[in-house]
């Protein structure tokens, strides 16, 4: 059987969807499948795969035209073969399996906005939203699998994705298959060492450290987090707790912020990492009062290295989240008191302790395998329906 996966950047080292497509093809390979892949690129894994280039237009295209050139591109170069499954990421037309890792998109970028505080903003950042090109060039590109006489098979990476995607595109929730996203479970579920030489590094000892990990700090909520920790500063006192707050450099902004709170022995930056699992090995708690995540990979880890995790209801990986068992489920990331009381609770060493331990059970039933078996079953499904499906 063969099949056919559509994405920019084929890297192992890319964001979560390219990543996941590496990982993915490795799996179909090792399964016996013909694996093509589309794309702009390619680091050469695995290298068994056929790799099918498509042209990058120059950088001084607009990026409605760049975005809506790789999905028609896409389109005619399958047509011209006869593959058993075509697997569509968002952003491809054509495909008889559809899972998206992006959430809906209309939903993500409203969310993302509620980022910003000045309300006046927010809603001038909306219209201009609604107007630009590139909005509407991905709306299109996304709605293809619903609108197409056919309609392939949709799986959804969470159940808040496929709420959304049930209420946006208004189908039946039942006609969405879900499997969750998974991990690579040994590279994160090492036994935690009670000595950590980071943390003594980043300046802690017996503190309990509440670990955030993001590039995007503003969408991820770092400054409510940032907030949030001079709230249960002022309860708990600086001794007790650290922030470690991973990803990239303070803002100016944020270093104010931290500034004016009397937080500079308190919350830290560390920069950016290629490896999260030495950081999961330092800290106790893991924070993420992000504004919109599909399924964020990055609590799955954590929690497979024994650190309970916070995050919010706008955040896909909440779904595996038992509220108040190993973890925290926060209703908006806006909420500093609500957050800084959820902090409050982990101060408490049985706690933290009964937490993590639920936390790695949690997250042990999220493996990468299980995801791929899970995908697998579906692209056989499909495979035996080819004919029909595209």
């Amino acid at each position: 059987m063969n099949i056919a996966l559509a994405i920019e950047n084929f890297s192992p080292h890319g964001g979560g969807a390219e990543s996941y497509a590496v990982d993915l093809a490795r799996t179909l390979v090792s399964e016996g499948w013909e694996v093509h892949l589309f794309g702009h690129s390619w680091d050469g894994e695995p290298e068994q795969a056929h790799f099918h280039a498509i042209p990058r237009l120059p950088r001084w295209v607009p990026p409605s035209v760049r975005i809506v050139d790789f999905a028609l591109r896409h389109r005619r170069m399958v047509a011209g073969n006869n593959f058993d499954v075509v697997l569509g990421f968002g952003n491809t037309v054509k495909m008889n399996v559809y899972q998206s890792h992006g959430g809906v998109h209309a939903i993500s970028n409203l969310r993302k906005l509620d980022a910003v505080r000045n309300p006046l903003l927010r809603f001038i950042k909306r219209l201009a939203l609604l107007v630009t090109p590139k909005y509407h060039a991905r709306a299109w590109i996304e709605s293809a699998p619903f609108r197409s006489p056919r309609r392939p098979v949709v799986v959804a990476i969470s159940d808040m994705v496929r709420d959304d995607m049930a209420a946006y595109f208004h189908l039946d929730r039942e006609d969405i298959r879900l499997v969750y996203n998974g991990i690579n479970q040994a590279r994160f579920s090492a036994p935690k060492s009670p000595e950590s030489s980071l943390r003594e590094k980043l300046g802690f000892q017996k503190e309990v450290l509440f670990l955030f990990m993001a590039y995007d700090f503003k969408k991820k909520g770092v400054d409510y987090l940032v907030e949030a920790a001079g709230r249960l500063k002022e309860r708990a006192g600086e001794a007790r707790f650290g922030v470690v707050i991973v990803g990239r450099p303070p803002s100016p902004e944020l270093n104010r912020q931290v500034d004016r709170l009397g937080l500079q022995r308190t919350v830290v930056f560390p920069g950016p990492t290629k490896e999260p699992e030495t950081f999961y090995q330092a800290c106790d708690v893991f924070v993420l009062p992000t504004f919109y995540d599909a399924c964020s990979l990055v609590v799955f880890e954590a929690m497979a290295a024994g650190l309970p995790a916070m995050t919010t209801r706008s955040n896909g990986a909440a779904g595996i989240i038992h509220d108040g068992v190993d973890g925290v489920i926060l209703n908006d990331p806006r909420d500093v008191e609500e957050m800084s009381e959820a902090m409050e609770r982990f101060l408490d060493a049985g706690l933290l302790l009964t937490a993590g331990e639920a936390a790695r059970s949690t997250a042990a039933r999220y493996t990468l395998e299980r995801n791929h078996r899970a995908m697998l079953d579906i692209f056989q499904e499909v495979a035996r329906n080819s004919a029909a499906s595209l």
